[in-house]
């Protein structure tokens, strides 16, 4: 292993310590005893929203409790704005000025939507008795302030990891918490089994899905398909346009349960007696897994089309002197990366879509602990593969 290697693995893994350790630093002003009793009782409510979102991190009610959710939603803004606002998709392709004036959107954004998150977190925690030591206004200043800057370092933590570390560090970050929280869900599938709750046929048939799922998802992470292009001029050797099968990489996945916790979130803060439409979209229920299904193929059809432009890469190709085969330059060309993107997109929003309902079928309807499926697994994955390849890279180099 070479130095600079080496050194970037222990600073990684230094970071990711210093992580772990503000996870477990509380919350001030609050019981941890009387909210862990609050919490057990109340996961299905907009505490659990919550939760979801911020990966398990908010059952520990630390100052790193939101994580790195409201960055990730303020990027996911930031990208989804570029994609109807011509000034911000000018900025995406501006180079690194435009590259800095996008980070200080999102900064900015990002302690918008931390600071709202806080506020309702602090009213909602005032409202459980007993829990508060003393409520109040300066309670709700200290939390919103506390958890912000709880973000905003778990942010800055995120930027240092990927500059002077190895891999992704808003992956890395989002990685450990589902990786903490494994070993918990795979006790309590063990526990339910040694009390009888739950057939061991069932816990080794979870266990198999779970390396079919793995299996599946590694296939089509490294899934491509490559369209040849020919250079014209002497000397100039073919070359591969590659796609992705999963071009739109996990966004879709946090886009499509982002939004889908906004009106559960809204309801549970100010329609708490509209009991009906709570139940229509619990988990499981048939129509919060018809709409699930609908976002998330939305979701991967417009981020894709955000990240993948025909048009544009048509025009470099022309650029650049090359041209696929048997298919003019220019509208045609174009048009015929746009049926290719179509079809494989189509694949992958079906990939996309069982990944991420096999989870939730299973904790509705089989009623057991399977947290291991959809955006859980595809972060995981994900970062395990980039890890892999900026290893080999680093080495190599």
């Amino acid at each position: 292993m070479n130095p600079e290697l080496a050194r970037r693995i222990a600073f990684t893994l230094g970071a990711l310590l210093v992580y772990r350790i503000g996870s477990h630093i509380p919350l001030p002003g609050v019981n941890p005893a009387v909210w862990d009793q609050i919490f057990q009782n109340q996961q299905g409510g907009l505490l659990g929203v919550s939760n979801a979102l911020s990966g398990g991190m908010l059952a520990r009610l630390s100052v790193f409790s939101l994580v790195i959710v409201p960055y990730v939603s303020a990027a996911i803004i930031v990208q989804l704005a570029g994609f109807f606002v011509p000034r911000l998709r000018v900025l995406h392709h501006a180079g690194e000025r435009g590259r800095r004036a996008i980070d200080r959107w999102t900064l900015a954004l990002t302690v918008l939507i931390a600071a709202v998150q806080s506020y309702g977190i602090a009213g909602g925690l005032e409202a459980v008795n007993n829990l508060v030591v003393e409520p109040g206004p300066a309670f709700r200043l200290m939390t919103v302030l506390t958890l912000t800057a709880g973000t905003l370092f778990v942010t800055w933590l995120c930027w240092q990891i990927s500059e002077r570390g190895v891999g992704n560090g808003i992956a890395l970050i989002l990685c450990l918490g589902i990786v903490a929280q494994l070993p918990q869900a795979i006790a309590a599938t063990f526990e339910l089994g040694r009390q009888g709750l739950l057939p061991g046929n069932l816990i080794v048939g979870l266990a198999l899905l779970s390396v079919v799922l793995v299996v599946l998802v590694v296939m089509v992470e490294k899934a491509r398909r490559c369209e040849l292009v020919a250079f014209s001029g002497p000397g100039r050797a073919p070359a591969q346009l590659s796609f992705k099968l999963n071009g739109a990489g996990v966004i879709p996945a946090l886009i499509a349960a982002w939004v889908l916790a906004l009106p559960l979130a809204a309801v549970a803060l100010f329609a708490p007696d509209a009991a009906g439409f709570g139940r229509a979209f619990t988990h499981g229920a048939p129509l919060y897994l018809l709409t699930y299904a609908i976002v998330i193929v939305f979701c991967v059809y417009l981020y894709t089309a955000f990240v993948l432009d025909p048009a544009e890469a048509a025009e470099r190709l022309q650029r650049l002197g090359g041209a696929i085969p048997h298919v003019a330059p220019g509208a045609a060309t174009a048009d015929h990366l746009d049926a290719v993107l179509s079809r494989i997109t189509l694949i992958g929003a079906g990939y996309f879509v069982m990944i991420c309902l096999i989870p939730e079928l299973l904790i509705s309807w089989a009623q057991v602990p399977f947290y291991f499926g959809g955006t859980s697994l595809l972060v995981l994955v994900c970062t395990v593969l980039d890890l892999e390849t900026e290893v080999r890279g680093q080495m190599g180099g």
